[in-house]
């Protein structure tokens, strides 16, 4: 399997633009998001596929 499950922090920092402060913001928002939910989270690194539903306009 060579394709990657997960962002890393500094990869959703270039994605977005933002600083690596702000993606870690963002990362531990959606994990906690996802921990409510019952799911197992990896602090510092966010599924692809949950990161492209919650942000708009990602994945066109």
């Amino acid at each position: 399997m060579s394709s990657k499950l997960y962002y890393t922090a500094m990869e959703i920092a270039k994605l977005l633009d933002v600083s690596r402060t702000k993606a870690y913001d963002i990362c531990r928002e959606l994990n906690e998001e996802l921990e409510e939910e019952g799911y197992i989270v990896i602090p510092g690194k966010l599924p692809k596929k949950y990161l492209e539903e919650r942000i708009y306009g990602l994945v066109g």
